[in-house]
């Protein structure tokens, strides 16, 4: 492997002897000299025939002359020494470029760079991990982790080549529309929005969480940009789960249900479409958004109570309708709901974070930028 080694230092080091032989041709003459050398020693090692024994024994006197004249008896240790190291050391470059392969591949095939964590990645658009960002893998399940992530990214390439059309992903009934005007304030409806303002051509969906950051910032962005506008977005509210009823942001799924009930109760009203506007854009009587509100509350029972309050003051809702919805958030159908966006998301989507959108053909991770 003594070889190898040399050949890899070889060839890093080529670059910059490249730059130096310009202006000191004698250094680069010598250096592809001894280039020339480790590079057949290693088209040997790949035939699986022996390395030329001149060119490693070259690199260990190199690194051992002087050892040879001071301590003769360190001589084979250290030759046994630098064997291992230069192994190690092999090993070391063909995982970090297989891993830079696996970066590359993930960012063209999944939109990031790293897999189980979409907000890890520096390269891709801002986003919410699916998974506990928090949770640590041992080392034996980061290697198999590792090579799990080969097939995900393989096996999404074929959604990579596809042509995404968002109206086959909408809810058959429960799917939420954002108004068609960017300007649409909380106080409108879908109804008098829809006899003032034609509908767009073009086809969107938004998948989103209402206690992720990144979803928050896109949504703002899709506002202020005109999205609603020039596409006829359909709001696909799905709430990261952990485990089986507990997700990652603690009120997200309690926000789902209420947004579906309203979806289902009144489908020709934007009673759902405010809930998450409300939730996105305004603050509380403290001046913090109600999206920290909901995330920093501890007890689900205060967040069920602030959500019953705005079906009283914002959407004008009298007690008996309140307690028919809060009936609905909690019924058989919200979870037949909640359970058919779960299939959308993970076995027809293939999401690997939040948010994700379908426009233009094409599916998108994280944030939408203006």
């Amino acid at each position: 492997m003594v070889c190898v080694a040399a050949f890899i230092i070889l060839g890093l080091v080529g670059i910059f002897v490249a730059l130096i032989s310009i202006f000191r041709p004698a250094i680069g003459r010598a250096y592809w000299k001894v280039f020339h050398k480790s590079l057949g020693c290693v088209s040997k090692k790949v035939r699986f025939q022996k390395c030329d024994t001149n060119f490693k024994d070259d690199v260990k006197n190199t690194l051992l002359k002087k050892v040879i004249l001071k301590r003769p008896d360190l001589v084979k240790p250290l030759s046994i020494t630098i064997e291992i190291l230069s192994t190690l050391f092999v090993i070391v470059f063909i995982w970090a470029v297989l891993t830079s392969i696996k970066a590359l591949l993930a960012l063209w095939v999944l939109g990031t760079c790293n897999v189980d964590r979409p907000a890890s990645c520096t390269l891709s658009s801002e986003a919410c991990s699916l998974g506990d960002d928090s949770a640590s893998l041992s080392f034996f399940e980061g290697i198999g982790r590792w090579f799990t992530e080969w097939g995900d990214i393989f096996s999404a390439i074929p959604d990579r080549l596809k042509t995404w059309d968002a109206a086959d992903y909408y809810l058959d009934s429960a799917t939420v529309f954002a108004p068609s005007s960017a300007e649409s304030s909380a106080s409108e409806t879908t109804s008098e929005n829809s006899s003032t303002s034609e509908i767009p051509e073009k086809t969107a969906l938004d998948l989103f969480d209402p206690g992720c950051s990144a979803c928050l910032s896109s949504f703002r962005n899709q506002l202020s940009s005109g999205f609603f506008s020039e596409y006829h977005t359909a709001l696909l509210l799905y709430p990261i789960e952990l485990s089986e009823g507990e997700y990652k942001f603690p009120s997200s799924g309690l926000i789902a249900r209420y947004y579906y009930a309203l979806a289902l109760a009144y489908p020709d009203e934007n009673y759902a479409y405010r809930l998450i506007e409300k939730i996105f854009t305004e603050k509380s009587s403290d001046g913090i958004l109600y999206q920290s509100v909901f995330n920093t509350t501890k007890d689900l029972s205060d967040s069920e109570e602030l959500l019953i309050s705005w079906l009283k003051s914002e959407f004008g809702f009298h007690s008996g309708e309140r307690t028919e919805i809060k009936s609905l958030a909690h019924s058989a159908q919200v979870d037949s709901v909640l359970a058919e966006v779960k299939s959308i998301a993970t076995d027809k989507i293939h999401i690997t974070g939040i948010p994700t959108l379908i426009y233009d053909g094409q599916k998108h991770l994280g944030l939408y930028s203006i």
